[in-house]
């Protein structure tokens, strides 16, 4: 069996991710080991954009919110005494994901448990990462606030 040194958690700030940072920090924690928070500027949201002021706009946003995602597994790394590594990419997220994961022991990463339809239409980051991945992938499923 391998160690888990080098944990790839991937992030998009939502809530959705919170169980999967909580988990992916512990195992680097236990293991010795270090993390880096993934965020990926998902290429399909801006470029359906035709006006460049828009899009300079979308794309500011969108790297703001990955500074903000990331920058909240910094925090909880450092807070639990995690050694954690920023790392903001382009592409589409289940790709850049899957060809980060060649560098990494093990990848973390939530998922929304879309069913259904909404599966259906929109698919799964979580499962296409799992198809293409070339190491172990833990997906930790959110728990819903009551």
């Amino acid at each position: 069996m391998s160690e888990f040194k080098r944990i790839l958690i991937p992030t998009d700030g939502s809530e959705f991710t919170k169980a999967a940072i909580e988990n992916g920090l512990l195992l680097a924690k236990l293991s010795g080991g270090k993390a880096t928070a993934l965020y990926v500027l998902d290429q399909s949201i801006y470029s359906r954009s035709h006006v460049d002021s828009a899009v300079a706009n979308i794309y500011d946003t969108l790297e703001r919110e990955g500074r903000f995602a990331t920058g909240y597994v910094l925090d909880r790394g450092k807070e639990i005494g995690v050694e954690v590594e920023e790392k903001i990419v382009e592409g589409a997220p289940a790709r850049v994901i899957a060809q980060e994961s060649q560098g990494y022991d093990v990848i973390v990463m939530g998922t929304l448990g879309r069913t259904g339809m909404s599966k259906l239409l929109m698919g799964s980051v979580a499962e296409k990462v799992i198809k293409e991945s070339m190491c172990p992938v833990m997906v930790v499923r959110s728990v819903p606030s009551k």
